[in-house]
């Protein structure tokens, strides 16, 4: 669980010190911690200071610093891409049926990242007066790579400075591991931010990220749980692995805490007052009780 004394996250200018100052003209109390911040807001919405969905957007905000690129990023494996060499007649049908806005351009392998094309760019082709005219080269946007450890609070940041909203992730040897985008990193902070075209796959609901490390979404059916994982949780009393989650703790849990169920362990990655989001999923020898 987390530590009471922890100090405040960094990295969102301004904003601790505009809710302690907050918090201070309301109560007369100056929070020393983030846990101290959280407490002080659940108890002004039991007082009807706050209401429900405040106090989660706000506990989100504060979790934000404490998450890193890794923890939400699409995977290589699951890149949407183009080749710099391929025409638009070759390339079109992966704009249309991904619908997408923003695809990285590699040179033939994935970890050749060249650029970003943008969907709108390439519109000009169907101009009757330019068709055929489409340049790659012209139209690539460069691309902006980050580190898998950077903190999602200090992308944020990046992001509304120099307005890009999407970002290629390398590995520590310098190799691609993924791709971020701004809407991954709201979404920790508001929620899941769907369109008509989000579809809840299997792929999107679990990630690898390491041998024996994988990170799932809470709203992950437990069958599809089971069948990756060959475990077998009871689908009759819970019907995702949130559900599982919760019940294996009697509450709902903070970002940090962890728990063991035969032998898959759990650890929270990003919570609210209300339910569970992300989870980091591992295998351990032997089951063990709550941390």
């Amino acid at each position: 669980m987390e530590n009471a004394d922890k100090p405040p996250p960094r990295g969102v200018p301004g904003l601790w010190h505009d809710f302690r100052s907050r918090v201070h003209r309301l109560f007369g109390y100056e929070p020393q911690s983030s846990q101290e911040l959280v407490d002080v807001m659940q108890h002004a919405q039991q007082r009807g200071l706050l209401n429900q969905d405040e106090l989660d957007t706000i506990q989100r905000v504060l979790q934000v610093s404490e998450l890193r690129v890794r923890d939400i990023m699409i995977p290589r494996s699951k890149m949407v891409v183009v080749d710099k060499d391929h025409s638009p007649e070759q390339f079109l049908p992966i704009l249309t049926e991904s619908a997408h806005s923003r695809f990285p351009v590699i040179d033939g392998d994935r970890d050749k990242v060249v650029g970003i094309l943008l969907a709108k760019d390439v519109l000009s082709y169907f101009d009757k007066d330019r068709k055929g005219s489409f340049n790659m080269r012209e139209a690539l946007r460069p691309a902006v790579f980050i580190p898998e450890s950077k903190r999602l609070n200090v992308l944020l940041t990046e992001f509304r400075a120099s307005r890009n909203h999407m970002a290629v992730v390398v590995d520590e040897y310098g190799g691609v591991a993924g791709l971020v985008t701004i809407e991954d990193v709201l979404e920790q902070i508001v929620g899941e931010i769907e369109d008509e075209h989000d579809i809840d796959e299997e792929g999107d609901m679990l990630l690898q990220r390491g041998e024996n490390e994988f990170v799932t979404k809470a709203l992950m059916p437990l069958d599809e749980f089971n069948e990756y994982f060959q475990t077998d949780f009871d689908i009759e009393e819970n019907d995702t692995v949130g559900g599982l989650v919760v019940k294996s703790f009697g509450h709902v849990p903070q970002r940090g805490e962890s728990v063991t169920v035969d032998a898959i362990q759990f650890e929270v990655l990003n919570a609210d007052t209300r339910r569970v989001h992300l989870l980091k999923v591992s295998r351990v020898d032997q089951p063990h009780s709550l941390c």
